[in-house]
């Protein structure tokens, strides 16, 4: 059994200011390019670690031309939602969306949470589980998310899908994360991981694979994500488990399409603060801005009440959807 796994592509129409390229027609390319890796590899099923698209509402022109690449891939395609998917990092706004729209026409399957889905091939079978991205994923009391407490007797391995910020070792502060060490009581053999763009590769506790190969598509220009390569997993099972990264030839040098005076300009300033920036510069206007900063900030804020808190997510989640069906 042969399985691709990818994440982050964040199809968008626009591309960011601190990009030399055409982001679209890169994506493009990238996303054609798999689909030869998956006919030139004989991959039997694909998996996608969320944010297919960079705002739910993505434009439908930008839309058609995914499907239609999508529609080349002849085998079955498994995905979760990542926090760009949504309205309000709320799952159950998933039917309002265009990925959404692609589970309902079956480009993909979208996993729901708590689903098993069994994937066989040549006498393996292997329990596929997911967890979408959802407000408070990362919270110091909460890693259910991350966590697979049951697997099948009658599988060989278990592969379980979450978009969150899992990571290696300690991250900024302020900003919510989860560690490996804290999930590894988790019974998948496999956790493949997306949302943190930069990736960590693959790391392998008590016989346990945790991977997060790094998002398709480099969004933000600082000096990790020029030298790093986009690339997918190929995870090759028969009686164990062999795991391969494919760089993509489609990937230019950072150097080449990421803007470096960015850098240069904003070199005293924080990573949370370049990102914002960016954010504000490549949206048309305000009503465009990407929410999710607000969304993190409100997961840590200790000093607002649950309820406030609860309210405020549900009010921006409306407001989404409004600006939507304003577009």
């Amino acid at each position: 059994m042969k399985i691709l796994y990818f994440t982050d592509t964040h199809i968008r129409g626009t591309t960011p200011k601190n990009r030399k390229d055409n982001i679209l027609e890169t994506l493009e390319r990238k996303f054609n390019e798999i689909v030869n890796i998956i006919n030139l590899k004989n991959i039997d099923f694909v998996l996608h670690g969320g944010d297919i698209f960079d705002r739910p509402d993505i434009s439908p022109s930008v839309v058609r031309k995914f499907a239609m690449i999508l529609n080349n891939i002849k085998v079955p395609i498994y995905a979760i939602a990542g926090n760009h998917d949504l309205y309000g990092h709320n799952p159950n706004t998933l039917h309002r969306t265009m990925l959404g729209l692609f589970d309902g026409i079956e480009l993909l399957k979208l996993i729901n949470e708590k689903e098993k889905i069994i994937l066989e091939k040549d006498d393996i079978k292997v329990q596929l589980t997911g967890a979408p991205y959802k407000y408070g994923i990362d919270s110091d009391r909460n890693k259910a998310s991350y966590i697979i407490n049951e697997k099948d007797e009658n599988v060989n391995y278990a592969i379980h899908l979450v978009h969150g910020m899992l990571l290696d070792k300690p991250f900024i502060k302020g900003i919510p994360y989860t560690l490996i060490d804290d999930i590894l009581e988790t019974k998948a053999d496999i956790t493949l991981c997306g949302h943190y763009h930069s990736g960590f590769g693959i790391k392998e506790f008590n016989n346990k694979f945790f991977i997060n190969p790094g998002s398709l598509i480099r969004i933000t220009n600082s000096l990790k994500e020029i030298k790093r390569i986009p690339k997918v997993l190929i995870i090759n099972i028969q009686k164990d488990i062999k795991l391969d990264f494919y760089y993509l030839e489609s990937a230019k040098n950072g150097e080449e399409i990421l803007d470096r005076s960015v850098i240069e300009k904003n070199m005293f300033k924080n990573e949370k603060m370049i990102y914002f920036k960016q954010s504000v510069e490549a949206s048309q206007d305000f009503n465009k801005l990407d929410i999710n900063h607000v969304l993190n900030d409100l997961s840590i804020a200790d000093n607002i009440d649950k309820k406030v808190k609860s309210e405020a997510i549900k009010r921006i989640e409306e407001a989404q959807i409004e600006i939507g069906k304003e577009d």
